[in-house]
């Protein structure tokens, strides 16, 4: 069994259907989820079968991206550049026609194939009866074809609205972009069969660093939190924080 069918598993036990208590639904936490998540693969079969020299890969590429985007995103107070993209099921939606109805939680993740992206889309679908109740809507942004995308939203449930940045404008306009290095796709092809390109589309190895934005009806950036560590996303507490101070 590949790592990656071995990692898929390993998250359907960690995404548990949501108990409701309190103004948050439990088991939201995404930071608690991707450590357990974490915990359970280092155990399994297929992180054993990782070397050293892949282990040093991935330190390698944490510390070159790092080093290369030490600040990346836009910040708060910022005006949050308005876009126009094609949803999963071939329907243009615009961030400006979103933010006329209330504010926006504006979503940049990597991908379907993203363990990590995939527990902080579940944990905020489970918030999204709480957000909502501050007149928020969800938008996620992704690199991915919208096919896959909404291969995604069918396989999930998702209620809101996942749009694809196929040539990369947004993220670029959010100083989010960067090209995953090829000694990374090599290592991905060969220990996690994973080519990112069949889901972003042939040659196209581009990715954002995960982000979120609390943008209000005037298009300003009232929260944000990007990290180049792919497994550090904004808390539904945090996103609900900001959204009580609009």
């Amino acid at each position: 069994m590949t790592v990656f069918k071995t990692t898929f598993i390993v998250l359907s036990l960690l995404l548990n259907q949501f108990v409701i208590a309190g103004e948050l639904p439990e088991k939201t936490n995404i930071n608690e989820q991707v450590q357990a998540f974490f915990t359970s693969f280092q155990k399994s079969e297929a992180a054993k079968a990782l070397t050293k020299e892949d282990w040093a890969i991935f330190e390698k590429d944490k510390k070159d991206l790092a080093a290369k985007m030490p600040n990346p995103g836009l910040k708060v107070g910022d005006k949050a550049p308005d876009f126009k993209l094609k949803n999963a099921f071939g329907q243009y939606i615009s961030l400006s026609s979103l933010t006329q109805k209330g504010p926006v939680i504006l979503v940049f993740y990597r991908g379907a194939w993203c363990a990590i992206c995939n527990i902080q889309l579940h944990s905020l679908n489970a918030s999204l009866p709480t957000f909502k109740k501050y007149g928020a809507q969800l938008l996620a942004v992704t690199p991915q074809k919208p096919d896959r995308s909404q291969e995604q939203i069918k396989k999930d449930g998702y209620p809101f609205e996942v749009v694809s940045d196929l040539d990369y404008s947004v993220s670029k306009n959010y100083n989010l972009y960067f090209e995953v290095p090829k000694y990374l796709t090599k290592l991905y092809k060969e220990k996690f069969s994973l080519d990112i390109a069949k889901y972003n589309g042939e040659g196209r190895y581009g990715l954002p660093v995960p982000a979120t934005y609390i943008i209000d009806k005037k298009g300003i950036i009232r929260a944000a939190y990007a990290r180049t560590d792919y497994t550090k996303r904004m808390e539904p507490e945090a996103i609900l924080a900001a959204l009580k101070k609009l």
